[in-house]
């Protein structure tokens, strides 16, 4: 018989340790294996893996990696880490920028992932470079440690997956099992929605274990060898590590079967571990290693004891300690998940340090919980006092930081009895703190579960219905009224709550377009709010007066109060982050009357504060508002861009009224403008349900959908219908444009009118815009619109050219436009050569802002004017202005003579992409052969 020892290794993670062969997981395996088939059918969709630390995600993310280049896919990976949490989109870059075939343009969008200001913009570009490389292939996108992600990368993946569901493209993200945080719960729970793919990862059977046993150790273990390797408990990283942590003198093989030469090891530190162990903090450490010192289970009550610290301050490292898989709970105690990490925990303590713990900890413990633990209906003196220190934690932190300011509002209500009196408030103070980071849905349920359970101060109650409504007023304008009047109407709260609960009663009502009652309400709680000088009520009502002066269309006063209301708020500290719904009116303001770099220059002012600060909920809301802005400029794909980066979230409560009247306004023009039928009756089916909510406003923006929808349709007596049902709403609440959103839509409505033959209406939306130019002479925009509707409704060329000299300096691109195509058209009736300038500059603007079916429709006025070739580049803004720059830089390249192939090579991308490019080129500029192009583009690169 002979004996050969070996020595044992452990086994190297990443390269080295895939060649180890992937034992247990043959189904798994089998399933991604029918998922990569359905890809090369062109059959996307999303699959997830869960798993506790350790179970062999990453290893099958690798494997299905492997198995998709074999299948010809090409294959983007990244992973998150718990370091790189504060790098935005950090995971999803490192996927698609890396690796060795990285996205098209990928210089620019690193330069937009260093630009501050731009990462937002990434998702459009993003989802345009993955669509782009779909057409050319299938893809699969590997996600790892989705638990690690930041929000900004978990909200680009389930946008771009849900964007790009029709695409080849299958998304393979893995997230460890266990506590994750609130945003990662809420993709999962969104993912899983749009029917996502989910395998949970058990530990492995005891064929699998044997199987790698023999794998590490060269040689079939024996019964020894097994109960060795089963106290890992089927987890594929512990096995490896405890079979690699075995020396040379630990293990024989003999006659083909590996051995323990002396029986069981003592314990070792394993890598993994040691990892985890680094990466808590001071405060954790010591927590998990005491928790390996004293064995068994243990109560939090010993460990404070033990460790010289209070049970509550030991709440952040418990917590922290659990979400790393290193400690679990064990009814009220906590143990370690595994006896091998325990283990490698305490075989890391000094001998000496262990010995003095288990002394300490000698004897039974029973005694001690109860001490520990607050009885019915009181907080201890001792929990009651860190309380009180994590309340005034998060307050100081409230304003810069609500991430951690929610935490420890959070960890106060844990320590806080249950009908202790100070929980209302407390309640109350978390409330607008898990809004602003996301968890709305969390915010409501606390608040309406601490309203449901009864019992409450007026006091108590009047602060909670305060918070609830602030949180409404993104979801739910009704929502925010209900619960704002029910609380102003409780007998007995103070004057300051009562003043403030009037205070954003009308804020509410004005948002929900019930102007006469805002305004009843803001001179009731005006008074209110100077009887005790509560600047910060006097700030909020001072917006409502505001928005009360644009109904009554005096757009000076309108902007003095919000111009006094901002320097209110500043003087008092207020962030614009907090105060988001009377921030947004100024944003608002300035674009519905024309000021519309001003308004840029504010949403993109509270988009910065509300990102550096991590408010997730503010950030939403300024997007929101920014979607507005860009339409109005021309912008339509920026716009887009931020109207899906702002998307309500399915758990989010309420219909989600602010995104009624801002993105999925938005999204609907900019499906009319481009001609994308299927989107715009998508946002028209959201439109039926708006003019059903119980907000006028909504209804408002409801029926203008509709109406332009059925405009869109060729059905203008279906439009004019639509809006008759917005008149029918109280005179005082009716928009302040006579159904309309912005005055700009007044010539768009004169010609429904006029299609419809209800010269009457049409009629009266021209003296509607006239007047509200007359009270408001230094707004020219208003005058051009006046102008514009003029023109129309009397077929009238003066007005309208005056309507084109008062648009020249206007930033409000679309409308210039019209202006323009609609002069064009009356000087085409008897004048035709005068008013192909017209069109073409009509056309230019058109084309910049890539409203494809307004290209399309001045073009053939074009030719009916009989202009057979391209206008005059010489009249046109820049060398290209119709192309995208990706359309721009295939025809440079084209017009050198490069065929589609060389083009191709050239940019890296496929002759398929090129020649859909080239496509779009021809039909923007209007020529018919590469011979044209090559013309035009020498005529404008000469300046000619």
């Amino acid at each position: 018989m002979s004996v050969n020892r070996v020595t044992t290794r452990t086994v190297p993670e990443g390269p080295a340790r895939a060649r180890t062969p992937l034992r247990g997981r043959d189904a798994e395996l089998a399933f991604i294996e029918e998922r990569l088939d359905a890809l090369g059918r062109g059959e996307g969709g999303i699959i997830r893996l869960e798993g506790p630390a350790g179970i062999g995600r990453s290893r099958i993310l690798a494997e299905a990696a492997a198995a998709a280049r074999g299948h010809g896919t090409r294959v983007y990976e990244g992973a998150a880490d718990p370091d790189g949490q504060f790098v935005p989109l950090g995971p999803l870059l490192e996927a698609v920028l890396s690796g060795e075939e990285p996205l098209a343009d990928a210089q620019r969008l690193r330069d937009l992932a260093t630009a501050p200001g731009q990462r937002f913009w990434l998702l459009q570009e993003l989802g345009d470079r993955l669509r782009e490389a779909a057409r050319n292939g299938p893809l699969l996108v590997v996600l790892d440690d989705l638990q690690w992600c930041d929000d900004l990368t978990l909200l680009t993946f389930h946008t771009l997956a849900a964007g790009l569901a029709s695409h080849p493209i299958l998304w393979l993200v893995a997230v460890r099992s266990g506590t994750v945080p609130s945003g990662v719960r809420t993709t999962l729970d969104r993912i899983r929605q749009a029917g996502a793919h989910e395998r949970v990862l058990g530990p492995l059977d005891g064929r699998a274990v044997a199987r790698i046993t023999e794998d590490v150790l060269g040689a079939p273990p024996d019964a020894g060898v097994l109960r060795l390797a089963h106290r890992a408990e089927g987890v594929p990283r512990l096995l490896v590590e405890l079979l690699g942590s075995l020396g040379e003198e630990a293990v024989t093989i003999d006659d083909g079967t590996a051995r323990l030469a002396a029986g069981p090891p003592a314990p070792r530190e394993l890598p993994s571990v040691a990892r985890r162990l680094d990466q808590l903090s001071d405060e954790a450490r010591e927590l998990v290693r005491t928790t390996a010192a004293v064995g068994g289970t243990v109560t939090v009550a010993l460990l404070a004891e033990l460790l010289g610290r209070s049970s509550a301050a030991l709440i952040t490292a418990v917590r922290e300690s659990l979400d790393a898989d290193l400690l679990a709970e064990s009814g009220d105690r906590l143990a370690f998940r595994h006896d091998l990490i325990r283990e490698a925990v305490e075989a890391g303590l000094p001998l000496s340090l262990r010995q003095a713990l288990s002394r300490q900890d000698a004897g039974p413990q029973t005694g001690r919980a109860p001490a520990d633990t607050a009885a019915a209906g009181t907080t201890p003196p001792g929990d009651r006092a860190e309380a009180d220190r994590l309340r005034a934690e998060a307050a100081e932190l409230a304003a810069t930081a609500p991430g951690p300011a929610a935490e420890r509002s959070l960890q106060a209500l844990e320590l806080t009895a249950a009908d202790a009196p100070e929980r209302p408030r407390i309640v109350a103070e978390t409330i607008p703190l898990l809004w602003q980071t996301g968890r709305a849905a969390q915010a409501r349920d606390l608040g309406t579960s601490a309203l449901a359970a009864g019992g409450l101060a007026a006091e108590d109650e009047a602060f909670l219905r305060l918070a609830l409504a602030r949180l409404a007023v993104q979801f739910d304008f009704s929502e925010a009224v209900r619960q704002a009047r029910a609380g102003a109407e409780l007998p007995g709260t103070s004057p300051t709550t009562r003043g403030r609960l009037l205070a954003m009663l009308a804020v509410g009502l004005s948002m929900s377009g019930e102007h006469a009652a805002a305004e009843r309400v803001a001179a009731d709680a005006w008074e209110t709010a100077a009887r005790v000088g509560d600047r910060t009520a006097e700030a909020t009502l001072t917006t409502v007066r505001s928005a009360v002066s644009f109904h009554r269309m005096d757009l000076a006063e309108a902007f003095r109060q919000a111009e006094r209301s901002a320097a209110l708020a500043d003087a008092l500290g207020v962030s614009t982050s907090l105060w988001v719904p009377e921030a947004l009116w100024h944003a608002l303001l300035a674009n519905t009357t024309g000021r519309t770099a001003e308004a840029l220059a504010v949403a993109e002012e509270g988009i910065r504060v509300a990102r550096e600060q991590g408010r997730t909920a503010a950030t939403r809301m300024w997007l929101m508002t920014r979607t507005r802005v860009l339409l109005e400029t021309g912008r339509l794909s920026d716009a887009r861009a931020d109207a899906e980066a702002a998307s309500p979230a399915a758990g989010d409560p309420g219909p989600g009224n602010l995104a009624d009247v801002t993105l999925r306004y938005v999204m609907l023009r900019v499906a009319l403008h481009t001609g994308d039928r299927r989107t715009a009756e998508a946002y028209a089916a959201e439109a039926r349900r708006m003019r059903s909510d119980g907000a006028p406003v909504v209804r408002h923006f409801g029926a203008w959908m509709l109406a332009l929808m059925a405009d869109f349709e060729g059905r203008p007596d279906r439009a004019m219908a639509e809006l008759d049902a917005v008149m029918t709403s109280p005179a005082a609440d009716r928009p302040a444009y006579a159904g309309l959103i912005d005055p700009a839509d007044a010539p768009a409505l004169v010609r429904m009118a006029l299609r419809a033959g209800r010269h009457e209406r049409a009629a009266r939306a021209v003296a509607l815009a006239e007047t509200r130019a007359v009270l408001n002479p230094g707004l020219p925009f208003l005058a051009a619109t006046a102008a514009h509707a003029r023109g129309l409704l009397d077929n009238d060329l003066d007005p309208l050219m005056r309507a084109v000299r008062l648009y020249e300096d206007c930033p409000r691109v679309l409308a210039r436009a019209s202006a323009l195509e609609d002069a064009g058209r009356k000087l085409a009736a008897t004048r035709k050569p005068e008013a192909v300038p017209y069109f073409e500059k009509a056309l230019a603007l058109y084309a910049r802002a890539g409203a494809e079916r307004d290209v399309a429709r001045v073009r053939r006025r074009l030719r009916a004017a009989g202009v057979r070739r391209r206008p005059s580049p010489a009249r046109l803004d820049g060398a290209w202005p119709e192309l995208t720059p990706a359309e721009t830089r295939v025809v440079r390249l084209v017009a050198r003579g490069l065929t589609n192939q060389q083009a191709a090579e050239h940019l890296s991308l496929s002759p398929h992409t090129v020649g859909t490019h080239l496509r779009r080129a021809f039909t923007k500029l209007d020529v018919t052969s590469r011979a044209d192009l090559t013309r035009l583009a020498r005529h404008r690169d000469d300046g000619a």
